[in-house]
């Protein structure tokens, strides 16, 4: 979606509005003073912000911030110059048209034809929470597109309309798009195969051990309370019985969540394919990597602060 503000949006507002076909003296006029002329003070003084939407109009530019922090920005820019480029051109044809075959002046053709994109581009403007569930809902009834994992997102790119974008501009050919395509699928696996065997080898190397051995220590202690109170002994040990069962539970989760990712990631290394091994990826792999993170966290709160090996979140503000 793209966030305009409400002054902009007025802007376009009186735009749409525009008579259709050549317009009046009084109509310019009016335009000019009343429309065009409070552009400039919208770029200067525009404090309107939405802080959620992909593609902003900040003030006196457009901000697009749905680049992720470990994307090199180059490729996002290459289809969005693309994009502006083709729009051009298709702007001055259509302008051209209008002067050469409606004996239009420039002035009327050029708002005839920002009139018609202002209709076309009302479905993609929105000014609430990007983020919320209202606008995916939003969004589908406006027909728009929503590609909510990598492998959907990048197979956009071999869409028809993207290679003729790209081959139309000369920026690339369907051979050049399919080799990018596939390259880039294959490091979107190659990072999640990392992440995941990563993942798995620190909580059972690391996370496990540890809760393991803090484990141990609750052991001894309410074996020692045992041989003080005897029988009653579970009074005074009921919150190192509850610890050592907490632990257990989310030990169990971690062993059976990284089996069963191994297991996925096996599943999806024998594909060939480089479409159905990143679906696999992302729809089998990747699921386990938030529930092991999960049952990691929770264990970080539960074990001794001085046996945990890894950094804490606290500590990556403070040196301890």
């Amino acid at each position: 979606s793209v966030f305009i503000g409400q002054q902009l949006t007025a802007v376009l507002q009186e735009l749409q509005n525009v008579t259709s076909g050549k317009l009046s003296p009084e109509e310019k006029t009016e335009l000019k003073l009343n429309v065009v002329g409070k552009i400039p003070e919208i770029l200067l003084d525009n404090t309107d912000r939405n802080r959620t939407s992909p593609f902003a109009f900040t003030g006196n530019k457009f901000e697009f911030r749905a680049v992720g922090s470990k994307a090199n920005c180059a490729n996002a820019m290459t289809v969005l110059n693309a994009i502006v480029a083709k729009q051009l051109m298709d702007f001055k044809d259509e302008v051209d048209v209008l002067i050469e075959k409606k004996d239009m002046k420039k002035d009327d053709a050029i708002f005839n034809v920002l009139r018609e994109y202002i209709k076309k581009s009302k479905a993609i403007l929105f000014e609430g929470n990007g983020y919320s569930e209202e606008w995916e809902k939003q969004a589908k009834k406006r027909g728009l597109s929503n590609n909510k994992t990598t492998p959907e997102a990048l197979k956009v790119k071999l869409s028809k309309n993207s290679l003729e974008l790209f081959g139309g501009l000369g920026i690339m050919n369907e051979v050049e798009a399919k080799a990018r395509y596939e390259i880039e699928m294959e490091e979107y696996v190659l990072r999640i195969q990392i992440e995941s065997r990563v993942l798995g080898d620190i909580a059972r190397n690391h996370v496990v051990p540890t809760a393991v051995k803090y484990q141990n220590l609750l052991v001894e202690n309410v074996k020692g309370l045992k041989e003080i109170y005897g029988a009653s002994f579970k009074k005074v040990a009921q919150e190192q019985l509850n610890l050592i069962e907490n632990i257990s539970g989310h030990i169990e989760a971690i062993n059976s969540n990284v089996t069963a990712m191994t297991n996925e990631r096996k599943l999806a290394n024998s594909e060939s394919s480089i479409d159905k091994k990143a679906e696999l990826y992302s729809n089998k792999v990747k699921s386990f990597l938030e529930a092991i993170r999960y049952h990691c966290d929770k264990l970080e709160l539960l074990v001794d602060d001085e046996l945990w090996p890894l950094t804490k979140y606290r500590e990556l503000l403070f040196v301890r």
